[in-house]
């Protein structure tokens, strides 16, 4: 008869209890400070930014000075509330899964978030807290959306009416720049210095774009609050890289079943991190290096190769994948016609456009990304892929394109991936059919500019919110034109990723 194990609540007091095989922080929660608020906590912040400070926390070297960078959450909308009840029950612990080709797992709980607060419940509370003197970094994954940029000219739509209700409300925001710009008043009239605002999101040149929206929004409500920020804080630029699938009810039955431990919302991760960060910090810093972090005067040439070369090539598997049938990427990697129309895109038509990386082999920095797309332990659904690829495609792929173009390079793959894209956004099944789960601000602009293929092969790309005047070059429409249109006669991409390798030679 088998008789099933205790099952042990995730939480503080509960941490002597767990089983050898889950590694515990070997520091004391009780000492830490909060050093840092970190506004959208999911999965990436968790398997990434306080992924490295929780290593930091337990370097021995390290802990004492560790000590002031505890992380506490913030959520600004309804939907943050499930993580806040979850990480307030735990404790603020969770268990990361780093899931390794080879089928090893690592199980680890993560300490270093300690508290959690929600700003619809009591903004005040929140500004009080980025204004306290303990507060050195607040740091964001908001998204591409959460930067409130306006389509058509990219820069921060003022007219927003959450934006128009912050400039009103100042001590009752919405939106992050609204909390970020009282606390900052309030730093400023106290005389206390600034904290440093951080971007971890997946943008090239976050830290410079979240820079010019804080001081657009900051000019609106107070144009000495503005040029104080201007002189005073700091908005390192960073590249970020864990690929971290979104989590899933297998996630939980997995600690459950192997180690009785009852976490009601782990992390699963790769094994590969990464984070190359722009040494500008006004009021202080974790020592992240220590722990593998990557200081650098520019991270321009960094950004770039992941941007062109990892999202992208997510691009292009999710959405080639999709159409095609497949479900997650280490199905498509596993599958050698994608496999090797990814490495030809990424040779042919990224690589060449590229800056040079110091200290980076590209040919040996395409292998991993093969390999770590291929891990088929991290299943990374191409739904979660493909969500909002209308904010980034524009980022990813459409300036390969350009950059191409302009040199007379080859530009056949990724024009596949555009003419799929849009079979996607007008059909919305694969090949077979089978419904897609599209997940996209503009979903209704896509499908409707895409509905119009039949009679305007290039509707698709006269979005120019998303294609700028890509449509307006005829060596590029030529070429799309024909996919797609082949592609709608015969929806089996693999019929046209097979005539793009063999046109390659």
């Amino acid at each position: 008869m088998n008789i099933k194990q205790e099952t042990i609540p995730l939480n503080e007091e509960n941490l002597h209890r767990l089983p050898p095989d889950v590694a515990r922080p070997t520091y004391q929660r009780s000492d830490l400070k909060t050093g840092i608020i970190h506004v959208g906590v999911g999965g990436f912040h968790r398997s990434h930014e306080a992924y490295y400070t929780d290593l930091l926390m337990g370097d021995g070297d390290s802990q004492a000075d560790s000590k002031a960078w505890g992380i506490c959450g913030i959520g600004l909308r309804e939907p943050d509330r499930r993580i806040a009840s979850v990480l307030e029950k735990q404790d603020y612990l969770y268990t990361l899964i780093i899931r390794h080709p080879d089928g090893k797992i690592e199980n680890r709980v993560i300490g270093s978030l300690i508290d959690f607060m929600m700003g619809i419940d009591d903004p005040g509370a929140v500004i009080d807290r980025m204004a306290s003197p303990d507060t050195k970094i607040v740091s964001l994954t908001i998204t591409e959306g959460g930067y409130n940029l306006d389509a058509a000219t990219g820069e921060f739509d003022i007219n927003h009416p959450d934006a128009q209700h912050d400039l009103i409300n100042p001590e009752q925001p919405k939106l992050v720049f609204g909390y970020l710009t009282a606390a900052l008043q309030k730093r400023r009239q106290q005389g206390l210095p600034p904290f440093t605002i951080q971007s971890c999101d997946n943008i090239q040149h976050n830290g410079d774009l979240t820079r010019r929206v804080v001081l657009e929004f900051a000019r609106h409500q107070d144009e000495e609050l503005a040029k104080w920020i201007e002189t005073n804080v700091a908005f390192p630029n960073a590249m970020v890289d864990r690929i971290t699938p979104v989590t899933t009810n297998d996630d939980i039955e997995y600690l459950e079943n192997e180690f009785g431990l009852a976490d009601e919302w782990p992390v699963t991760c790769e094994p590969f991190c990464q984070w190359v960060i722009e040494d500008q910090f006004v009021n202080g810093r974790p020592e992240w290096e220590k722990v593998g972090a990557q200081f650098v005067p520019d991270v321009t040439p960094y950004e770039k190769m992941k941007l062109r070369l990892l999202n992208a090539g997510h691009s292009v598997l999710g959405l080639l994948g999709s159409v095609y049938g497949h479900e997650t990427i280490d199905g498509c990697v596993s599958d050698e016609l994608f496999a090797t129309y990814l490495r030809r895109f990424m040779d042919v038509e990224a690589t060449p456009v590229l800056d040079a990386v110091e200290g980076i082999d590209l040919a040996a920095y395409k292998d991993t990304l093969i390999e770590r797309f291929g891990n088929p332990n991290i299943k990374d659904q191409l739904a979660r892929i493909c969500l909002e690829s209308s904010s980034k495609l524009p980022v990813f792929l459409v300036p390969t394109i350009r950059e191409n173009l302009a040199k007379d390079g080859s530009i056949r793959f990724a024009a596949l991936v555009i003419a799929a894209w849009c079979y996607y956004s007008d059909r919305q099944v694969d090949q077979h059919g089978k419904e897609l789960d599209i997940v996209d601000d503009k979903k209704a602009e896509l499908h409707e500019a895409a509905a119009g293929t039949s009679k305007d092969p290039l509707s698709f790309l006269k979005i120019t919110s998303v294609f700028g005047d890509l449509a307006q070059s005829q060596r590029f429409t030529e070429v799309y034109a024909e996919m797609v249109n082949a592609l709608y006669r015969n929806p089996d991409v693999s019929v046209l990723m097979r005539e793009a390798l063999r046109a390659d030679g």
